[in-house]
């Protein structure tokens, strides 16, 4: 039996997956009071054009969506590298203000206009836990590499049939 899954079905699994993982970093936030830290919020940003990206994709035709897949790899490497960065440097810092990610932030005013879902809420320290023992970047680091290889497979092999 044959399991191959088309390019359009990947996409839209993974853009499916990056529009969960916000929800679940959603109901973490307002059910668990898991507070968000900048990069945090940065990384939902990125979970959320990533979503709409992958979803964009699977709707169109090989060639564009080759071409959207390849407009979305530089943000699932800037996922990765926001979850690096949130593990090995900011969440041994007692202050993470004005870093990056919140100037990033706050030049999109996504924290003003949805305060709810992009609001920084916590310092990096504060914000640093584990989900079933796995530091929660973690888990968004391992979805930015999965996103990024279907991104990536979407790219070298855009012939396959939809």
């Amino acid at each position: 039996m044959n399991l191959r899954l088309s390019p359009r079905v990947l996409l839209a699994t993974a853009g499916l997956a990056c529009a969960a993982s916000v929800g679940l970093a959603l109901l973490a936030q307002h059910q668990f009071n898991m507070q968000p830290c900048p990069w945090c919020v940065l990384q939902r940003l990125i979970f959320v054009a990533l979503a709409g990206l992958c979803l964009l994709g699977a709707a169109l035709p090989a060639l564009p969506r080759r071409l959207v897949s390849a407009l979305a790899m530089p943000l699932a490497a800037g996922g990765i590298a926001a979850a690096l960065w949130q593990h090995f440097v900011a969440a041994k810092t007692s202050s993470c203000d004005m870093t990056l990610a919140d100037r990033i932030v706050m030049a999109t005013g996504l924290d003003r206009q949805l305060p709810e879902w992009f609001e920084v809420r916590a310092t990096c320290a504060d914000a640093a836990v584990s989900v079933l023992g796995v530091p929660f970047e973690f888990w968004a680091l391992a979805l930015f590499a999965i996103v990024g290889l279907v991104l990536l497979l979407n790219v070298l092999n855009p012939a396959r049939r939809a």
